[in-house]
């Protein structure tokens, strides 16, 4: 009795079974919300991650919209929108590299003003 020997394997149909898998892969992603709001962030080199524990995130997008985690709020109604809110609760401030300062400035100070101190600034590591 004789053996045959594989020289080779033919791997053209594992080939065909992965791109067919990439390509469903593909379609759904595309699909998918995220359910954030897209904001450019700066980067930093000790970026710390972010805990899933009750917090607000503030978001200030480039045209100067600010978010109250999903919810947008006017400039002017920002203080009364912080009545609804603890002042131990972790607070994120996620802003747009290319907004403008002094959007975040006023945030800030009206976050002091409240005597909001459990804060902190959201970057994208490098």
């Amino acid at each position: 009795m004789q053996i045959k020997k594989f020289d080779s394997i033919n791997v053209v149909p594992f080939i065909d079974i992965m791109l067919v898998l990439l390509v469903i892969v593909l379609t759904t992603a595309t699909f998918v919300a995220k359910g954030v709001i897209p904001v450019d962030l700066p980067e930093s080199k000790v970026a710390a991650k972010q805990d899933n524990k009750k917090n607000l995130t503030i978001s200030i997008k480039q045209n100067g919209e600010i978010s109250f985690d999903t919810t947008v709020v006017l400039i002017e109604n920002i203080e009364t929108k912080l009545c609804d809110y603890e002042t131990d609760i972790p607070i994120y401030i996620n802003c747009d590299k290319n907004a403008k300062f002094d959007h975040f400035v006023v945030l800030i100070d009206i976050l002091k003003q409240k005597n909001f101190t459990n804060l902190g600034i959201i970057t994208k590591k490098d």
